[in-house]
């Protein structure tokens, strides 16, 4: 097997799901062994989402040769599970690409293949997606299978109970697949369990029943009565054995819970789950990071994670960025520091304390700490509960996932004026995983919101300075700042506080006036001094800082005294910095004469690559800087 596509073994020969089909058990287990080699192969080269796709590569396997995926439908529930199922239909040869600009896909993507029916990257969707298939199936008449697969922490959303909620409601055939790697509901069942569950939903039982209720219903008086203790008893022994009867109230078919590594068991609760037509709910056990050992041991790591040897699981070093503390450790070590002298402070996170940087937090100050899981509305209006009683609650999440609490934070935070600390990671492009996780509209959706402050620190010192910054501030405040390492600024032993609505003067020039913020202040300042050798002018560098509020009175001196602006911000230029930059100038009558250049997102998503050849592509790296700006002097 080779990393440049894969030519021998079993895998070499499957081209589309059908193909699995011809296998029977013992080939199929080899084709997982060949599976997981494949995936380790490519993920520590790439990197990439590692032990959730091992962890699914025999539920995958039974799921192929169970059912017609020519006319059956899946949705993959955050579709970080989904690796082995790339391979395995038509991708097997352009797999080495996983993750890599203009290659495979780290997530589900229609675009991508007709095989991956709904595109993915968000956790939670994939009960409603699911239903709308079903839906859609049932309103055409046609009578193929359509399942989710969801587990990793993703059925702690509210989501996914409002989609099943919808589906018992409705009564549609669909089967919901919970992978429940010990991410989410925990073990606390066993074979007994296996064994009623099983049994109370077979096809013989569940006939009997039916012949059992029409006999009860007519026998008069007391036949009604017999009936009602019948199902009564049937619901108290699931209840009690088995945690199936969560599932029973929302009107699913709870089948299980089954061994998510054994290709034959799985192969017959399929079958058994095809025969009902109604809404089940099947329950599989499985180990994430199965088959790779680093990845068992320590599934949290491996959950994502970068090149790394796949002899040892040891992650390679790159010299010249190991010294550099992230964005995220300082955001960590900042928020420590300040939590040991104001014990007010709280810090909220959304399964993500190693992502966000709050693990350290949490270990430090547990009391103080909370975890919601996939959450992010009732982690911003928790925050917001804490804040009415005089806590200072710092709620750190992913820019992208942050979306999801957008009507949280108007109307639960800002609306009523509550100090809560959004410290928002990942802002800007994020890389690799693509569309779905760049923060590319954060400025956008925030600057807009009345009583919100947004703050973009151009270094890791000055995150340190934003930090302090929110905290002296008695309201609501957003802190965002970008994926990766920072540039080497020394940090400070003690934070500084500076005034909400002023900006930096980095270097004062003449003719052009470069207004960055965030993550592009310092290619800025770079490209501006280099260019200053080359041609004998200085430029004027402006570290905007602050979003909401604009630094006003600065720009406002910025757009007098220069003749040429140069606006640049890693965010989408629909409505972002930049934006509100112009519509400051335009409201003040300042923009008459100028020659304005705005670098940013241009209005689409962008595709998955590393963060430089990305920023590249779009012109906001040094080069495209570079050329903007001599293009301005000329």
């Amino acid at each position: 097997m080779t990393s440049e596509g894969i030519s021998t073994g079993l895998l070499g020969r499957i081209r589309s799901p059908r193909d699995v089909h011809a296998l029977d058990v013992p080939q199929l287990e080899q084709l997982a062994a060949e599976l997981r080699q494949a995936i380790i192969n490519t993920v520590s080269q790439n990197g990439g989402h590692l032990a959730p796709s091992l962890g699914v590569v025999e539920l995958t396997l039974a799921m192929l040769s169970s059912f017609d995926f020519e006319e059956d439908k899946v949705v993959w529930d955050v579709g970080h599970q989904a690796y082995a199922w790339k391979l395995l239909t038509g991708r097997s040869d352009t797999f080495h690409t996983l993750r890599t600009k203009d290659g495979v896909s780290g997530f589900p993507k229609m675009s991508e293949s007709p095989y991956d029916h709904f595109g993915v990257g968000h956790s939670s969707t994939s009960i409603s997606a699911a239903l709308g298939m079903a839906v859609a199936r049932d309103l055409a008449g046609k009578k193929h299978e359509v399942m989710a697969v969801i587990g990793d922490g993703s059925m702690t959303a509210g989501l996914a109970f409002e989609g099943l909620n919808q589906a018992g409601h409705m009564d549609r055939k669909l089967l919901v697949i919970l992978n429940d790697n010990e991410m989410s509901i925990s073990r606390n069942v066993g074979a007994m369990s296996h064994f009623l569950s099983r049994n109370l939903s077979s096809r013989w039982v569940r006939r009997f029943k039916k012949d059992l209720e029409t006999v009860l219903n007519s026998v008069p008086g007391i036949g009604e009565e017999m009936l009602n203790y019948a199902k009564r008893s049937e619901h108290s022994l699931k209840s009690f054995f088995t945690p199936g009867m969560l599932f029973e109230a929302f009107h699913f078919n709870y089948m299980g819970p089954v061994d998510g590594h054994n290709i034959k068991e799985l192969q017959k609760a399929f079958k058994l789950c095809k025969d009902l037509d109604e809404p089940v709910l099947l329950h599989v056990m499985t180990k994430k990071g199965k088959g790779y050992e680093p990845a068992e041991s320590n599934p949290t790591h491996f959950h994502g994670v970068g090149r790394f040897e796949p002899e040892t699981g040891q992650a390679k070093k790159f010299a010249a960025l190991s010294n550099l503390p992230s964005y995220t450790d300082v955001f960590g070590s900042t928020l420590c520091r300040m939590a040991r002298q104001d014990s007010r402070i709280m810090a909220i996170t959304a399964a993500m304390p190693e992502g966000t940087g709050t693990a350290c937090f949490a270990e430090q100050f547990p009391e103080r700490f909370v975890d919601v899981g996939i959450c992010e509305q009732h982690a911003v209006t928790f925050a917001a509960g804490l804040a009415t009683q005089g806590l200072r609650p710092v709620v750190a999440i992913y820019s992208t996932f942050l979306q999801r609490s957008y009507d949280q934070i108007v109307h639960d935070v800002c609306l009523q004026n509550l100090p809560v600390l959004f410290c928002i990671d990942r802002g800007g492009l994020v890389g690799e995983d693509g569309p779905t996780h760049h923060g590319a509209f954060d400025l956008s959706y925030l600057r807009h919101i009345p009583n919100l402050v947004v703050l973009v620190p151009g270094n890791e010192a000055e995150l340190q300075d934003c930090m302090a910054t929110a905290f002296a501030h008695d309201g609501p405040v957003a802190i965002r700042y970008p994926r990766g390492a920072g540039y080497g600024v020394p940090l400070k032993p003690e934070p500084e506080v500076f005034p909400v609505g002023t900006g930096v003067v980095l270097e004062k020039g003449e003719k052009v006036a470069v207004i960055a913020v965030g993550s592009r202040v310092q290619p800025s300042l770079e490209v501006s001094r280099e260019v200053a050798e080359e041609t004998g002018v200085q430029v004027t560098i402006f570290n905007s800082r602050c979003v909401k509020p604009l630094p006003e009175e600065q720009l406002l001196e910025l757009a007098a005294t220069h003749d040429k602006l140069l606006l640049i911000e890693e965010n989408a230029l629909v409505g972002g910095f930049t934006s509100g930059v112009l519509e400051l100038l335009s409201d003040r009558n300042a923009l008459g004469g100028k020659v304005v250049k705005r670098l940013g997102i241009p209005d689409k998503f962008v595709e998955h690559g590393k963060q430089k050849e990305l920023r590249a592509m779009l012109g906001i790296d040094k080069q495209g800087i570079r050329k903007a700006l001599l293009e301005l002097l000329a």
